[in-house]
């Protein structure tokens, strides 16, 4: 019996610390790449000359190359905290979750591509999409993409998980109400600010430094003699 109480003992230790590290490692990149990009890019009426490309071409990519990477993390953060969850998740607010989740990431990424094209057009020498409009709309679309539906996606996200939360006690219920908050200026939210956007990861990344903290309490407690005498 030693064995199996060992290695449930070590699920329950390792999952949380997992989901720790890929929610921290998406707040991170997710950040960084939004603002290299949006730092780049200057207010829509100086934007339509495309002479900020010139400059601002190199920061803007790189910005774009970490979104894959912020979107792996992101579905091991999704796919850790089912897996904590377990038997106590909700069918209904879990397929909402992964729904969510997944189209958050799918509208990330279609606009990452759409603003990665339109570069790579304007790298080949076509100047012709600043002049017959082409860069302006792929531009409007990119940011309705990522800043609207995205957002709302991203609102909804919380909305599930906490939720969750709340039915499973799997975190305290001030941590869910503070969820809903968040969540529901995500969805209600009608601008482009930097920082809108920016609730959702740094949310993750609060939730993610609240599980690494938990995970060391319960390892702290297993290693303690009081634990191991139980």
């Amino acid at each position: 019996m030693t064995a199996p109480q060992s290695t449930r003992t070590l699920q329950a230790l390792t999952t949380p610390r997992a989901a720790a590290v890929a929610g921290i490692l998406f707040a991170l990149l997710y950040t960084a790449g939004l603002v290299l990009i949006r730092s780049a890019i200057p207010a829509e009426s100086t934007s339509a000359s495309g002479a900020w490309l010139e400059t601002s071409v190199t920061r803007v990519s790189l910005g774009l190359n970490l979104v894959p990477f912020a979107g792996i993390a992101f579905l091991w953060f999704i796919g850790v905290v089912r897996d904590r969850l377990g038997d106590l998740e909700d069918r209904l607010f879990a397929t909402v979750v992964l729904g969510s989740g997944l189209l958050f990431l799918a509208m990330t990424f279609a606009g990452a591509a759409l603003a990665g094209g339109l570069l790579s057009t304007y790298a080949l020498g076509s100047t012709s999409i600043l002049e017959n409009g082409i860069f302006t709309y792929g531009r409007e679309v990119t940011f309705q993409l990522i800043n609207v539906y995205a957002v709302r996606m991203a609102g909804l996200f919380m909305i599930s998980l906490g939720s969750i939360w709340i039915r499973t006690g799997a975190m305290h219920r001030a941590w869910a109400f503070v969820t809903y908050a968040l969540a529901l200026g995500l969805l209600v939210s009608v601008t482009f600010s930097l920082w809108v956007t920016l609730v959702f990861p740094a949310w993750v990344f609060a939730v993610s430094v609240q599980f690494l903290i938990r995970s060391r309490h319960a390892n702290s407690a297993d290693q303690s003699p009081a634990g191991g005498a139980a």
